[in-house]
């Protein structure tokens, strides 16, 4: 991609995530990309085209992956730990901000699947290393997959809300929301 078309797309995808994908409009990307909109036409063939080149870039992901969950050391709390911070880290209030800006309707099919990449590599990840703490007799048999989806919707939700409300909401900080959070969950499943 050249240097004008990246500088539009980046603009795109910038103003998605601070207006939304309906309020921004292709006047705006231009202007914002310092092109004039003739030019944005000549490189992209509409507002959408634009968007969806920008979600196939990794800097416009969160960059969510199987790999971030790796770094296991079969010591419950402490994994629990890291899987939560690894994606907290990478959810940013932008990336969050961004995310709901791709979910307009108008895209929605486009980008369902890159969206659910996110959730999918914690859900995966997570649900496998339970498993396998099983199989070490480290916890009790339970349904894997609902725990996987209590942790990450816990996870998810401290995300979303402080991207969407700050501190205003809670002035609860992410590291200790994190620490309190799993040990009741390792305190419940024992």
């Amino acid at each position: 991609m050249d240097e004008t078309s990246q500088k539009i797309v980046d603009a795109a995808m910038t103003l998605i995530r601070d207006k939304g994908y309906v309020a921004t409009t292709t006047k705006e990307i231009a202007r914002v990309a310092g092109v004039n909109e003739c030019t944005l036409f000549r490189k992209f063939k509409n507002k959408k085209d634009i968007v969806l080149q920008g979600v196939n870039q990794s800097q416009w992901r969160a960059n969510v992956t199987p790999e971030i969950f790796e770094n296991v050391k079969w010591d419950l709390q402490a994994d629990i730990e890291m899987f939560m911070r690894a994606y907290m880290d990478r959810m940013t209030p932008d990336f969050v901000n961004l995310s709901i800006g791709l979910r307009a309707p108008q895209l929605y099919e486009e980008t369902a699947s890159l969206i659910m990449k996110v959730p999918q590599a914690f859900l995966s990840s997570f649900t496998e290393y339970l498993k396998k703490m099983y199989e070490k007799g480290k916890i009790p048999k339970a349904d894997f997959d609902a725990l996987a989806m209590t942790v990450f919707s816990s996870t998810f939700g401290f995300a979303f809300l402080s991207a969407s409300f700050g501190k205003e909401l809670s002035k609860i900080e992410k590291d200790e929301y994190i620490k309190n959070s799993v040990q009741m969950f390792v305190k419940g499943l024992r």
